[in-house]
């Protein structure tokens, strides 16, 4: 990417200037000259610019003074000075003010390439380390579980599909309902792939405001828009060699999606404030809670979008469709508390339906585990949510009993209808009306719920 690189040199000698341009174009970069601190400043202000490399003593405002005022103004890129052998205090002064290096005259080609490949390398290494230091403090408010656990057919499948996919470079689309892990499939991925060892960067496009997004994804120059009071390096530029994810895709404006679609295809971005494009290498992996064909029909996701992101798909299973892994997973979160959980706990954890999925699982272990003051967990330390709805399918056998007990005088479609209504009413109540909550309860889709609240005349509810 050196031919996308802007190098600011400043020097007082015409000869010099003249050698440093020349130098810089052969190494591949493109060279841009200032005479003086003081032009160098109004480059700045106006331009883009990558590395800065200036003379020391200059007439008007010396090396030392432009990185002064650089400071001041917030222009955060690197700055190698150059200067003379004797003057090598002041050299050190330099860095002290921010400079990233120095060399000394006379200096070759190649000292001035190595010089100018550190101060990038080291600029780049800076961004990530603060990337990865906000990322660390993010992850420690956030759930524990960075695996995905459990042996049933359907993780397995998923398991099965990551490893598939991870060597490749393709897009990969995955959904599931919350809570189900899809960042956790986007992890394993990313580390089971050649890019393992670049940055994995995940944006949730739901959680950031639609018209702060773009400038989170392709970063803004100084100045680009009130506010902008210096330089964003985006979440594109950071992944770069890396692999970015973009949770939440469908909740994405629609004209930015035009954006993303045009970055994919083309290999570029550009900044907001800037007419310069950026050649980025990373692999884009999305996820969506949506049905993404439903959320095309609602115009939240393009289609053509959606077709260049969809190479691969992974669909993750709910919790409630791999009941068999609860006690698995139960046995992963509780196992750094040093706490046991019984059988009867376990199977009152397997009749809930848990519409929060693996995330719901572990809060209610974490609030359990606090309950029962660090001891083992019985079924009395478990939230009331988990009792009633073992509450309800307790009292849907009854009914289901009681409705055996008069087939005698009732005629088959009679009594599937009475049996029905009685389970829809109680799941209703123990819902507290709330139709999605019933649904899952009975599970059946709320369409069916809908359709058969109309049919027995029950829409009162």
């Amino acid at each position: 990417m050196n031919q996308q690189k802007r190098i600011l040199a400043v020097d007082d000698e015409p000869h010099m200037r003249r050698l440093l341009e020349i130098s810089l174009r052969q190494a591949g970069y493109q060279p841009i000259v200032a005479e003086n601190g003081q032009e160098a400043l109004r480059i700045l202000r106006d331009d883009n610019v990558d590395l800065v490399v200036s003379d020391l003593h200059m007439p008007v405002m010396d090396g030392l003074k432009l990185l002064e005022a650089m400071r001041t103004e917030n222009i955060e890129i690197p700055v190698i000075i150059v200067t003379a052998q004797g003057e090598i205090a002041s050299a050190v002064q330099a860095m002290k003010l921010g400079a990233s290096d120095y060399i000394l005259r006379p200096f070759d080609l190649e000292t001035l390439e190595i010089g100018i490949s550190r101060a990038l390398s080291i600029t780049r290494l800076k961004l990530e380390n603060q990337f990865l230091r906000d990322e660390a403090n993010q992850s420690g408010k956030s759930l524990t579980s960075k695996c995905l656990i459990g042996e049933s057919p359907g993780i397995c499948k998923v398991h099965h599909a990551i490893s598939q996919v991870a060597a490749e470079k393709v897009t990969v689309m995955i959904t599931g309902e919350t809570g189900t892990g899809k960042e956790l499939v986007a992890r394993a991925i990313h580390q089971q792939s050649p890019r393992k060892n670049s940055l994995f960067v995940a944006v949730n496009c739901a959680a950031i405001p639609s018209e702060m997004l773009e400038s989170e994804l392709f970063g803004h120059e100084r100045g680009a828009f009130t506010g902008a009071v210096k330089e964003r390096v985006g979440k594109f530029e950071l992944a770069d060699g890396g692999t970015l994810f973009l949770d939440e895709i469908t909740e994405m404006p629609i004209s930015l999606q035009a954006k993303l679609l045009r970055a994919l295809q083309e290999g570029t971005i550009e900044r907001l404030g800037s007419n310069r494009p950026l050649s980025v290498d990373i692999r884009v992996l999305t996820a969506t809670n949506r049905d993404p064909m439903h959320a095309i029909k609602e115009g939240k996701l393009r289609e053509d979008l959606y077709y260049r992101l969809n190479v691969f798909r992974i669909d993750l299973p709910p919790l409630r469709d791999r009941l068999s892994d609860i006690e698995i997973l139960a046995s992963h979160f509780l196992k750094k508390r040093n706490i046991s959980i019984d059988d009867n706990a376990i199977r009152m954890l397997q009749s809930y339906s848990w519409p929060g999925n693996v995330r719901e699982l572990e809060n209610v272990l974490e609030r359990a585990a606090i309950v029962c003051g660090g001891h083992s967990i019985h079924v009395q330390h478990l939230p009331s949510d988990i009792h009633s709805n073992n509450d309800i399918h307790h009292n849907l056998k009854s009914k289901t009993s009681e409705a055996a007990q008069h087939t005698a005088s009732l005629s088959l479609p009679d009594a599937v209808q009475s049996l029905e209504m009685q389970m829809i009413t109680e799941a209703l109540n123990q819902a507290n009306e709330n139709k999605s909550r019933a649904a899952k309860l009975l599970n059946i889709s709320e369409r069916t719920l809908w359709y058969k609240l109309s049919r027995y005349n029950l829409t009162n509810h």
